[in-house]
């Protein structure tokens, strides 16, 4: 009765204030809720296809760094009786890096594991499907994580072979290199990239900044490059003997290639097409002209005139020290950046590499082992919550520091250690493979190889028939 009574008395009010009953909160019609969640549905998918496709867009590019990018560049240093040769290290690389990553080299990198290397249950890529990877990349299937990702394992090693360009043999070459990248390449992308990595960003136990691979790419490339001048020994002749670039022009075009393809490589590892991938995109083109700027003043100075090797040497240059910093950093830093890696880069090829006389053929340690080594410590000091609250926020909801420019200096040492871990691994694990491979196959080529170059006597073929 007391029901009905209330009943009775909400109708009566109803019917003597429309008004009121108009007021009344309703939900949503069914077939708005559906609208609504049409729109959802619709909005995620096209956020998922727009950084989908960057990210391919991106994957592309990081290749063409290799092929042509690579190829042509250190191509065009040697001698034209090894150009061949040389390129088909890079190209090598492009195929033989591409199975090993399929078959474990990725699973290895980010599979579940340690602190510091991957497990196996991706192997043969099972479960690597095209629904996104949550741990790693939420809008992009993990396929395009994968194959992204593929491209940098391809660079890295392919990076090394400028160091003992002219005199390893081809299947040395190919043996070793594809065991480092196992050995050195995949611990060091989990410990920093990988979920539960010892140098992650986030949650590592020493959360080491490094945005697109200054640690393991350049610095790993280029200390392996650099002990392995060192335990081949010099080229014969070298250096009384002058062996200039056979083709700058070769080089100048490859230079310019690896400028547009470290877009990708810095600005896609943003992982969408976002504004974080609009600032890594800014920084790593004011490093680059940053850095041909610092490194042909240097050149003018020391030696009297500004060359177009030097030019491009330091655009390289720039663009391996911003690799870090890339996604961490506002613009004026890194044009700091890319003057100082200019300037220092240029002085350990100038100085420090003839005065301990080791032959880096082209120059794999002075500009990638160098320059990754100072932009991954210069990332510490200029990334900034500004780009990259990397730390989130503290109880009151301000941003908490990212590097030394914000106040966090202990940043520094993470920097340091992640530095240092890189330097170790690529030591120990480059020595150990030369040494094994050198005891199984042999590394150098012969006198009479190495005098007829490597086109002639690995591939039985010569780059140039100027008869014709």
């Amino acid at each position: 009765m007391r029901s009905c009574g209330i009943k009775l008395l909400l109708l009566s009010v109803s019917l003597a204030c429309p008004a009121l009953a108009l007021a009344q909160p309703a939900g949503p019609a069914p077939d708005t809720q559906a609208q609504i969640a049409a729109l959802q549905q619709a909005v995620q998918s096209a956020q998922t296809s727009g950084d989908n496709a960057w990210m391919l867009v991106s994957a592309a590019l990081v290749l063409l760094m290799t092929g042509p990018g690579l190829a042509l560049f250190y191509g065009g240093l040697v001698r034209k009786k090894n150009i061949l040769g040389t390129m088909m290290q890079s190209f090598a690389m492009m195929g033989l890096i591409t199975i090993i990553w399929a078959l474990v080299g990725y699973s290895l990198a980010f599979g579940q594991g340690n602190a510091f290397i991957g497990g196996f249950q991706h192997v043969f890529l099972r479960g690597v499907g095209l629904a996104p990877n949550l741990n790693y990349a939420p809008t992009i299937p993990e396929q395009t994580y994968m194959v992204y990702q593929l491209m940098f394992a391809i660079i890295t090693p392919a990076l090394i072979t400028g160091a003992f360009a002219e005199r390893m043999k081809f299947s040395a070459m190919a043996v070793f290199l594809s065991l480092w990248s196992i050995v050195v390449y995949s611990p060091m992308a989990h410990m920093v990239w990988g979920i539960g990595g010892l140098l992650n960003s986030v949650g590592g136990r020493f959360p080491s900044f490094d945005f697109a691979g200054g640690s393991v790419v350049h610095i790993t490339s280029g200390v392996s490059a650099l002990v392995t001048a060192i335990y081949l020994g010099k080229r014969i002749g070298y250096p009384k003997t002058v062996m200039p670039p056979h083709s700058l022009v070769l080089s100048f075009i490859g230079a310019c290639l690896l400028w547009v393809g470290w877009f990708g490589f810095n600005a896609g590892s943003a992982l969408n097409a976002g504004p974080l991938a609009t600032s890594a995109f800014v920084n790593t083109h004011f490093a680059a002209a940053a850095a041909a700027l610092g490194w042909t003043v240097a050149e003018w100075i020391h030696n009297g005139k500004p060359t177009a090797l030097g030019a491009i040497s330091g655009a390289v240059a720039g663009l391996v020290a911003i690799t870090p910093a890339s996604g961490f950093v506002q613009p004026m830093s890194a044009l700091a950046i890319g003057l100082i890696a200019g300037v220092f880069c240029s002085f350990m090829v100038f100085e420090v590499k003839s005065r301990l006389g080791y032959d880096d053929s082209l120059d794999a340690f002075g500009v990638h082992g160098a320059g990754g080594t100072m932009g991954a410590l210069l990332t510490g000091i200029f990334a900034t919550s500004a780009i990259n609250a990397v730390y989130g926020k503290d109880a009151a909801g301000k941003l908490l520091p990212t590097g030394g420019i914000d106040g966090n200096w202990h940043q520094m040492l993470n920097q340091t250690i992640g530095v240092g871990i890189a330097w170790s691994l690529s030591i120990v694990g480059t020595l150990v493979l030369l040494f094994v491979v050198d005891k199984v196959i042999g590394l150098r080529v012969s006198a009479d190889d190495e005098n007829a170059g490597l086109d002639l006597s690995q591939h039985g073929e010569e780059g140039y028939d100027l008869n014709s």
